[in-house]
C-alpha cells in the first residue's frame, strides 16, 4: 500500500486497491478449483475489531461455493459433551475449498475463558492440545492461516457507541459484547497466553492493527494472496453468441404486478 501509514486511507484509493485484490482472489478461487487446493482461514480479535468487515471484503466478489464462511452458533447440549474441537472438524476445507472461520476453536481460549463458559482447566487443556490439532490439519494438505485483529481501546469504544446509536448496526451489539467490553485486560491476558501456546512454526499467528479498517482489510487480503501458491489459469477468449431470432414471438405483459 502506498498510503502514509499515519493517515487514514481515503475511499478512492481503498476501492482502487481492493478492486485489484478482488481480481487476484478470483484467480485464487479458480486455482483452488483446478488444483484441489485447501485453505483454512481463521479470524479472531476483540469485539469491534472488524472481523466481519474483513470477511465481507474477501468474499463479496467470489463464489460462496468455494469461499465458505463458517460462523458457528453456541454449542448444543450434545456438542458440549463432545471433544471440544469435534464440532469444528466437519467444516474444515475439502479439495477446492477456501473456508473462513468467523471465530473458531479459539473461542475456548478467548470468549469462553474470559466470560466463564469454561473452566481454567479446560482452557489450559485446550491450549496444550491445539498445536497438535493444527499440525494434523496442515499435514492433511491444508494451508492454515490465523489472523488476530487488534483494535485500540479508543477505537473499540467509538465502534461500540456507533452500534448503540446507529439503527443499522444495533443488531451487532449483544449483552455479551457489553460484558466483554468491560473486561479489556482479561482479554489481553487471554490473548497473550493464546499466542504463547499456539504461535507455532506450522501454524503461526499473524496480527494486524485494525483501527483503520481499510488498511487492515487490504493488508490481510494481500497477505492471504502471498501465502497461497496459486497461479493464474489460462483463459480462452470469450465471445457472446448471437441471440436466436424471435420467429414470430411478441413480448406480452406477463406479470400482473410490477414494482419500481
Amino acid at each position: 500500500m502506498k498510503a502514509d501509514s499515519n493517515k487514514p486511507m481515503k475511499r478512492k484509493q481503498y476501492e482502487r486497491e481492493l478492486r485489484e485484490l478482488h481480481g487476484e482472489l478470483v484467480k485464487l478461487q479458480e486455482w483452488a478449483k483446478h488444483a484441489g487446493g485447501k485453505v483454512c482461514i481463521v479470524f479472531e480479535g476483540r469485539d469491534g475489531a472488524g472481523k466481519g468487515g474483513v470477511i465481507k471484503a474477501i468474499t463479496e466478489r467470489v463464489s460462496p461455493r468455494v469461499f465458505r464462511v463458517v460462523a458457528l452458533p453456541p454449542p448444543t447440549e450434545r456438542e458440549r459433551s463432545q471433544m471440544y474441537v469435534q464440532r469444528y472438524l466437519p467444516h474444515l476445507p475439502a479439495a477446492g475449498e477456501i473456508v473462513i472461520f468467523d471465530r473458531s476453536w479459539y473461542n475456548r481460549a478467548g470468549v469462553e475463558r474470559v466470560m466463564g463458559f469454561c473452566t481454567e482447566e479446560q482452557a489450559k487443556g485446550f491450549l496444550q492440545v491445539v498445536p497438535n490439532v493444527e499440525k494434523a490439519i496442515v499435514e492433511s494438505g491444508a494451508i492454515l492461516l490465523k489472523y488476530w485483529l487488534e483494535v485500540g481501546q479508543d477505537e473499540q469504544t467509538r465502534r461500540m457507541e456507533e452500534r448503540i446509536n446507529d439503527p443499522r448496526k444495533i443488531w451487532k451489539l449483544s449483552p455479551m459484547d457489553l460484558k466483554s467490553y468491560s473486561r479489556w485486560y482479561e482479554y489481553s491476558r487471554a490473548r497473550d497466553e493464546m499466542f504463547h501456546a499456539s504461535d507455532t512454526a506450522w501454524a503461526p499467528w499473524y496480527a494486524v492493527h485494525s483501527d483503520d479498517k481499510r488498511k487492515a482489510r487490504l493488508a490481510i487480503i494481500s497477505h492471504i494472496l502471498s501465502s497461497v501458491p496459486y497461479e493464474a489459469l489460462p483463459r480462452e477468449k470469450i465471445k457472446l453468441p448471437k441471440r436466436q431470432k424471435p420467429h414470430g414471438y411478441e413480448e406480452v405483459n406477463f406479470a400482473r404486478n410490477w414494482i419500481s
